[in-house]
């Protein structure tokens, strides 16, 4: 804590994470090693945002009027994981995670849902989703199930990217506001 010379309010600096990364992006490889390890690095830029937070406090939706939460960020993206890579990438047969026709908001509207088990749902589709890419034969590679024509694991990689880039700024204002922390 600093105190401001005017005598004004004490400025509080807020908690930052320190960086325990594990995956690491290398500014010389080949493309697909680049794209594994962006996908990776955003993932785990999740599961930092999410660390330290008590399981209570995941629900919390701090950026008002948004229903947005940790909790249900970790649910949108363990249903985002199985529905790109094992359903539409490697075709197989599972249902769909927190959807249905007659609640397609389950990822973000829960109740009494458990933050620790939706937690390793998320990790548990992240450890599949690297096993389908593992063995995909090339970034070339086609998608089993078009979606509004085919695609290729290139374009999948990217858009996870991207996907995982967007809801990571979601996450760093949501830990914000539950405890100060930034960074990660």
């Amino acid at each position: 804590m600093t105190e401001n010379p005017e005598g004004v309010q004490p400025v509080v600096a807020s908690p930052v994470w320190p960086v325990p990364r594990t995956a690491t992006i290398p500014r010389q490889a080949d493309e697909r090693t680049m794209l594994l390890a962006y996908l990776d690095h955003y993932r785990e830029t999740f599961a930092l945002k999410c660390d330290g937070v008590p399981p209570e406090s995941l629900a919390t939706r701090s950026c008002p009027p948004s229903t947005m939460s940790l909790h249900g960020l970790a649910r949108h993206l363990a249903g985002v994981e199985r529905w790109w890579f094992a359903t539409n990438f490697a075709g197989l047969d599972l249902p769909i995670l927190y959807y249905s026709d007659d609640d397609p908001d389950q990822d973000f509207s829960f109740a009494d849902a458990d933050p620790a088990a939706d937690l390793q749902a998320w990790r548990d589709e992240c450890d599949r989703s690297r096993a389908i890419v593992e063995g995909a034969a090339s970034l070339d590679q086609l998608g089993a199930v078009e979606r509004n024509g085919s695609y290729s694991l290139r374009w999948l990689l990217l858009r996870m990217i991207a996907e995982y880039a967007q809801h990571d700024g979601h996450a760093d204002l949501l830990r914000e506001g539950i405890d100060g922390a930034t960074g990660a």
